[in-house]
């Protein structure tokens, strides 16, 4: 189904087209938190995404639907059943229910078509899908079924023409009482992303998603939403997640039309609000790795490294690195959101606009991070609760958001996540080598964070952004020049968009092994070259290790089938090879 970023906000007709006349390759780095995907680049409706970065996929972060066809740039990922629950990239479009069991049949080099479908049919599939595999448990369960009645109960019910793509748009209203927006948009089959006002960072905005989700809760409370299974806050927008067979569209269109126009305004807010001081190692090693990664195996011209710090500095137009330093300790960062990529990771931004380093996050998006990483993508902070994809600029690394193994001070057997809507985060530096202690400690429950409680009041903040809003503007202007010469400076070098990925070439690595007498060693599987172990002349006993291939997120050693001489090397650190491909040829020991 289109939505919920479809034309003609975010992509152009003629993207909308190509997403689905393209046969997309399944790209070696992929796994159950997304599928990558191989093909051509949108041309994109607009040129930036504003205060959420500088290339156009970046939007103001929202909630995101499994199955959603997910822009982390120009490749579109698809994101799988452990993939972020929030983020802050385009998706035009999200796969249905009853298709997801396909993404689990997905290897790297396969094709995927994408087909639309209207809504109707989607809930169509989905009920077949629920009556086939309750008819298959109760034929498993009956000592006559055979294999033929339990292939029927199973056979998905498949379309016989696809509908022509719906809008993304569903709903849009007018301002409320409050003087703000709603739209709302079709994600997927089972959600519904709700946003509020212009596309912009205002805390307003946030507060009134707080209020419009309190609003729901109740309504669901005292049984007249029943079928609303979740509710996720974004920046701006709140998506709902339900149960079309318990609760139809319609009426979801309605409780929200009614609780549109029964918001207020937002200014006399106040809420609990705890700062929070979290230990930060700045320009931490295990960042530092996770670029090294990228430039390898994903993307070596990228113009954000190999210092995501330097970067940060030149598009915010500082003087220095250690102006950045300076921002990131100083600042007060509001929560935001929860969930933010993983397990309770907080998006949170400065509360004082003069302290807001912008940046453009990774194009394509990175395929590993480490936990914990501490990462700022447009306006935003981010702190990553667990290993994983990931695309904000890395500043340094913390303690855990998440704690699965006991109850401490700070977590919960209720509550395991650490930060809480409306805290407030604030950074003091810590050694590399002092952190990985404390990280032992913390999670243990043996050392405690600095954590004081208060409230935050709106209309107080409110007055804070007037008495300084010359600075506050001159800062913008500062910030919007240096953008500016960052994305001159990207034309300039040609690195403004991202290469195409096209098929791999072989023929010369093929020839050279149908040419050679002796042990060839190919790759199992489709990948990137991480490390290559073995040079040329060096001898090798029987399961040496001579390569390192990375791909599915995983690590896959290649050992030496004999004792012998290496003679010839066919591949290189950071080079994407396939399934089968010839990999190095030696010599056995005679």
């Amino acid at each position: 189904l289109v939505g919920p970023h479809g034309a003609p906000d975010f992509f152009t007709d003629d993207d909308m087209a190509m997403l689905f006349a393209t046969d997309w390759e399944v790209h070696y780095n992929s796994s159950r938190t997304g599928v990558r995907l191989i093909g051509p680049r949108p041309q994109w409706a607009r040129t930036d995404g504003g205060e959420a970065g500088l290339h156009p996929s970046n939007i103001h972060d929202n909630a995101y639907a499994i199955g959603a066809i997910d822009f982390t740039g120009d490749m579109p990922v698809i994101l799988g059943p452990d993939g972020p629950s929030l983020g802050g990239f385009v998706c035009p479009a999200t796969v249905v229910q009853a298709e997801l069991w396909k993404l689990g049949q997905l290897a790297p080099g396969n094709t995927v078509r994408f087909k639309p479908l209207d809504l109707n049919l989607a809930h169509a599939l989905a009920r077949a899908q629920h009556a086939a595999l309750a008819a298959t448990g109760d034929q498993w369960a009956a000592a006559s079924a055979t294999g033929d009645e339990l292939a029927a109960a199973s056979a998905p019910l498949l379309p016989s023409a696809f509908a022509a793509p719906q809008a993304a748009v569903l709903l849009s209203l007018p301002p409320s009482q409050g003087g703000v927006t709603m739209v709302v948009r079709r994600s997927g089959d089972a959600n519904v992303l709700v946003e509020l006002g212009d596309a912009v960072l205002d805390l307003t905005l946030r507060f009134r998603v707080h209020a419009l989700m309190t609003r729901l809760q109740a309504w669901r409370g005292s049984g007249h939403l029943p079928g609303v299974i979740d509710l996720t806050p974004g920046i701006r927008s709140l998506q709902v997640h339900f149960d079309f067979q318990r609760l139809p569209l319609t009426e979801l269109m309605n409780a929200l039309t009614r609780a549109h126009a029964e918001l207020g305004a937002m200014a006399d807010v106040e809420v609990p609000s705890r700062t929070v001081w979290l230990p930060l190692s700045w320009d931490d090693p295990a960042t530092r790795l996770a670029i090294e990664k990228y430039m390898q195996s994903v993307r070596p011209d990228a113009p954000w490294c190999p210092s995501n710090m330097e970067f940060i500095r030149r598009i915010n137009g500082l003087p220095d690195l250690q102006a950045v330093y300076d921002d990131v300790f100083d600042a007060s960062y509001l929560v935001m959101g929860l969930g933010d990529v993983y397990l309770g990771a907080p998006v949170a931004t400065p509360l004082d606009p003069r302290h807001r380093l912008v940046t453009t996050k990774y194009n394509p998006a990175r395929t590993w991070t480490p936990e914990n990483a501490v990462g700022i993508g447009g306006a935003y902070l981010c702190v990553y609760g667990m290993e994983g994809p990931g695309g904000y600029q890395f500043v340094g690394r913390t303690v855990q958001m998440w704690n699965r193994w006991r109850a401490t001070r700070e977590f919960s057997r209720e509550q395991p996540w650490l930060l809480r809507f409306f805290d407030k985060i604030r950074f003091v530096p810590m050694g590399a080598d002092e952190l990985l202690a404390y990280r032992r400690d913390f999670i243990a429950g043996r050392v405690q964070l600095r954590i004081e409680e208060g409230s935050f009041r709106l209309a107080d903040y409110q007055r804070f952004l007037q008495d300084n809003d010359s600075s506050i503007k001159a800062f913008k202007q500062r910030q919007h020049a240096a953008f500016e010469d960052e994305r001159e400076r990207w034309r300039a070098a040609g690195v403004s968009e991202l290469a195409d990925v096209g098929a791999l070439d072989t023929s010369s690595q093929a020839a050279a092994a149908e040419a050679f007498d002796g042990e060839v060693v190919s790759s199992q599987v489709s990948g990137g070259v991480w490390a290559v172990h073995a040079a040329v002349g060096q001898r090798v006993r029987t399961g040496q290790l001579l390569l390192v291939v990375e791909s599915m997120k995983m690590e896959v050693s290649v050992h030496a089938p004999c004792d012998g001489l290496v003679e010839q090397l066919l591949c290189a650190e950071g080079q994407a090879v396939s399934a089968g491909q010839p990999l190095l040829l030696m010599r056995a020991a005679s």
